[in-house]
């Protein structure tokens, strides 16, 4: 089997990269060891982060830290046996955390998040997608008056250098918003740009039918069986050894299976997370995605039910699951909202890959012909997914991409 590109990986990244490639006439092939989205795009908050301008830092303050530290909270876990390996990782992202490169690298990252939603609202509209969407943005909800304060100041300043748009909400009004959130919260935060999806999963493999429709085709496959040939490059699949000229290597947390042989050695860290579904007591109602800002998770109604997802939990990827953030969660999510009983066998996790400046690196690789990068989007890879691969794709196909793609390139790092 020959085409004129290979993606590895069928996550959103990776799809809709294929996509992208599709529409302007390439012959793709898309590979993955496992169904399109089954891996980190399965779950996640569902949101397309228009107003995310501003990536996750790593704190700075001492006192912040050495709360952390402590390890009992939802927003964030360790495992104390994986921090000797991620421990490099970690003080590089604290030192890009500064307030000053972390404003600089705000900037340099706003371009992509500027087109999340345009470049998604193309691609939804071609997959015919629309019934999992919905355009009422997210909200953040307050139990105290110096996090709403704080958080609304921030959002005034995002609004004026980024021209977001919010709306600040006191009791009351978070009241009439969500009627069945208890009463501890003061306030609230309503984000309005961004879109929720109601099923991740289910607008993966929309756009992977979109692919279909323009020629591309999925199979399973081995990334790590990516090899050199005299015309470009060759992958094993379940169909037989494809070979193209060009491949873009949008594995996520599972890249460095393809780079590391290739003598690259990004810095990358893992963020996995968590997610249940839960059905609803006493017929109450979760109108929109809601997070409980102070602890650090979020509820939202998706198709299967309401989700409850958790913050970081830095560990080796290939670890087992240690759900420990989602049952304290779980705890704190049942004294202010109704939830009924779990509906999933067991915790989803999904592995977030990570950059140590908290940008994605996109771009050629810089010693080999026809290979390409798209990987490292940590907690915005659903938002990003389309706007990534425009910009691959352009670059690919030998055009100006429409937005300056330096910023994330490969060799920014010492590889």
């Amino acid at each position: 089997m020959t085409a004129d590109a290979i993606v590895l990986g069928a996550g959103i990244i990776g799809v809709s990269t294929a996509v992208q490639l599709a529409l302007r006439g390439k012959s793709v092939v898309l590979i993955d060891r496992r169904g399109p989205g089954e891996e980190t795009s399965f779950g996640n908050a569902g949101l397309i982060q228009r107003e995310g301008v501003v990536p996750y830092g790593f704190p700075q303050q001492l006192g912040t830290i050495l709360r952390y530290a402590l390890n009992n909270r939802i927003d964030a876990h360790y495992h104390l046996g994986a921090l000797p390996s991620v421990a490099k990782f970690l003080s590089r992202y604290w030192w890009n955390s500064n307030v000053s490169r972390h404003k600089v690298i705000a900037r340099a990252y706003a371009p992509l998040i500027e087109h999340s939603i345009s470049e998604h609202a193309g691609m939804i509209s071609a997959a015919g997608a629309e019934h999992l969407i919905r355009k009422d943005g997210w909200t953040e909800a307050f139990r105290t008056k110096g996090k709403r304060d704080s958080e609304i100041r921030e959002a005034e300043r995002l609004k004026s250098e980024y021209g977001l748009s919010f709306k600040a909400l006191d009791a009351k009004e978070l009241a009439a918003k969500e009627p069945h959130l208890s009463g501890d919260f003061v306030g609230g935060l309503s984000w309005i740009d961004p879109w929720s999806v109601v099923d991740p999963h289910a607008l993966t493999l929309a756009y992977v039918k979109l692919l279909e429709q323009h020629g591309g085709r999925f199979v399973k496959g081995d990334a790590t069986t990516l090899a050199k040939t005299s015309t470009g490059w060759s992958v094993k699949t379940e169909d037989g050894l494809v070979e193209a000229k060009d491949v873009v290597v949008a594995l996520g947390p599972w890249s460095d299976t393809v780079t590391k042989p290739l003598g690259y050695n990004f810095l990358l860290g893992v963020k996995r997370g968590y997610h249940m579904h839960y059905g609803m007591s006493d017929n109450k109602v979760l109108n929109g995605w809601t997070m409980d800002a102070e602890r650090g998770y979020f509820l939202a109604p998706m198709r299967q039910g309401i989700r409850l997802t958790t913050g970081a939990e830095f560990a080796l990827r290939d670890a087992p699951k240690t759900p420990v953030q989602l049952d304290r969660a779980e705890a704190v999510a049942r004294t202010i909202f109704p939830l009924g009983k779990r509906l999933d066998q067991e915790p989803w996790m999904g592995a977030r890959p990570c950059t140590p400046d908290m940008m994605p690196i996109i771009g050629k690789a810089p010693r080999h012909a026809g290979l390409w990068f798209a990987f490292g989007h940590s907690h915005h890879g659903l938002t990003l997914g389309p706007v990534t691969g425009r910009v691959i794709a352009e670059a690919i196909c030998g055009e100006t991409p429409f937005i300056d793609i330096t910023a994330y390139r490969p060799d920014r790092f010492p590889i």
